[in-house]
């Protein structure tokens, strides 16, 4: 792949993107979000691969996987009208059947597309392989690592606005109850990935964004984290209560350890 490539990828995104606008403005903003977010996503994966060294062709590989991560989300909402994979289908597999359909990366050698394919595959999951090769595995870190910032960015400048401008679908439809879930908070108390499944509440999904810092992976990703106050802005819509406050310090040390 070179920049050529790269540039007619992003003019084919465009316009499969454009495919999804209708006259209904609520939709309208639903997809515009997710199209400024996969922008977003491509600036913090060129971000962290300038500070992590990467050459000029792990870049536009970094920045293709940025670009199709989420490709799937498009097709989700219009089927569906959720971005809850638990209540619709998995969204990197539906975008890796939406690449297959339309042929997209015809233009990249076998290797290129097999990292591509793998990142999106991974980009979303719980875990990630271990059976994979370390190159494989660090643009497979380093996409999940560029979308979780920019997730971040998205919420945390939503709970800002929440009160005047509720939106459901960056909720997933979960009930705004006071609860919490000991699952999620214990996941959290023991430095590890809360899961989907175990969510409940508008709050279990705060704490579930919270608990992210535990699967970063590179310097670069915890110094924005740490800048940017995505852990404090998340932790001031959380009931003030012992159990949690004692939960999200896990998540500061972490963060601060890995500076």
């Amino acid at each position: 792949m070179n920049l050529k490539d790269l540039k007619h990828l992003k003019a084919w995104f465009a316009d499969y993107v454009a495919g999804f606008y209708t006259d209904d403005s609520d939709n309208n903003r639903t997809v515009h979000l997710k199209e400024k977010h996969t922008k977003r996503v491509c600036e913090n994966i060129i971000m962290l691969g300038n500070a992590l060294g990467l050459s000029d062709q792990e870049m536009i590989l970094a920045e293709t996987m940025g670009l199709f991560h989420d490709i799937g989300r498009f097709k989700q909402y219009a089927v569906y009208g959720t971005f809850n994979d638990m209540e619709s289908e998995n969204h990197a597999e539906l975008g890796l059947r939406e690449m297959a359909t339309h042929n997209v990366l015809a233009v990249c050698s076998r290797d290129d597309k097999r990292w591509i394919e793998k990142a999106i595959a991974y980009h979303n999951a719980a875990t990630i392989p271990e059976d994979e090769d370390e190159k494989t595995l660090f643009y497979i870190r380093l996409l999940r690592d560029a979308d979780k910032l920019d997730i971040w960015k998205v919420l945390t400048d939503y709970y800002k606005k929440r009160d005047k401008q509720p939106n459901s679908v960056l909720e997933i439809g979960l009930p705004d109850d006071p609860a919490c879930s000991p699952q999620i908070i214990a996941a959290i108390r023991r430095g590890r990935l809360a899961l989907i499944q175990d969510l409940k509440t508008l709050n279990d999904f705060r704490l579930l964004q919270i608990s992210w810092v535990f699967d970063l992976n590179f310097a670069p990703s915890f110094q924005a984290v740490k800048t940017c106050e995505y852990i404090e802005q998340i932790e001031a819509t959380l009931p003030h209560l012992k159990e949690i406050v004692e939960a999200v310090k896990q998540a500061y040390n972490h963060v601060n350890s890995h500076l």
